[in-house]
């Protein structure tokens, strides 16, 4: 994959963080769609993708590669909680945002390692990374609002968690691994997009409109996936 490609990637993953931090700003009523769509988009990736592509190159009993995939997700679980108690005080707004920049790093690193297993996969992980990119402007704004922060700083924290997935596309240029290893580490990334999609997204859009249509819009984030990685597989296929 040329670096081109890659950098057009990482542009658009902030085009989508800028598109969605907008919508926090000044589409309010409308942002529990973009939520609920995204969680749906997250989930999928990570139970019709990531999981089956990490069972066939990890060469590991299904086992142990579901148990990386459930570390991960409690791990990731623990480090939430553990910055969301951290930032209970005044500074929660930009702790909060911070976690989400760094978040969106992974993003970026999560893109570029894709590549390396393949098109196919990398293609189904970069609409993940930009569904998900979308929610995490969201909650930038959000986070930093509703953490004390100003509209100021609450666009300043916005840029920054765009720049980000360059910067974690950049750094997998200095990432290689081998077929085992990628397959380890998407096992990984599979229990980290659960924890975010259902852990968070999820009661994120369902607190802010409980209404059927939100349900309808993660069902169809997530059905969305699904067609996109059978096309995908049937594409690669000979």
């Amino acid at each position: 994959m040329s670096p081109s490609v890659l950098i057009l990637l990482g542009l658009a993953a902030a085009a989508a963080t800028l598109a969605g931090g907008t919508l926090a700003l000044r589409l309010a009523d409308r942002v529990h769609l973009v939520l609920a769509l995204s969680a749906g988009a997250v989930v999928g990736v990570a139970l019709f993708d990531l999981l089956p592509e990490s069972l066939e190159l990890a060469g590991r009993p299904p086992a142990l590669v579901t148990a990386i995939a459930g570390a991960a997700f409690m791990a990731y679980l623990a480090i939430e909680r553990a910055l969301g108690r951290a930032g209970a005080g005044g500074r929660r707004g930009h702790l909060g945002a911070a976690s989400l920049t760094l978040h969106s790093l992974m993003d970026g690193l999560a893109i570029g390692v894709a590549f390396q297993v393949s098109p196919t996969t990398a293609a189904v992980v970069t609409v993940a990374v930009l569904a998900h990119d979308l929610a995490d402007g969201v909650n930038t704004v959000n986070v930093s609002l509703a953490g004390g922060a100003d509209r100021l700083w609450a666009r300043r924290w916005l840029l920054a968690d765009a720049a980000a997935p360059l910067a974690g596309i950049g750094l997998s240029r200095f990432v290689h691994v081998s077929g085992r290893g990628l397959g380890l580490a998407l096992a990984a990334f599979a229990g980290i997009f659960l924890c975010v999609g259902a852990g968070e997204l999820i009661p994120a859009s369902s607190r802010r409109d409980p209404r059927w249509t939100t349900t309808l819009a993660t069902l169809a984030g997530c059905g969305a996936i699904w067609i996109v990685v059978r096309l995908a597989d049937s594409g690669a296929s000979p």
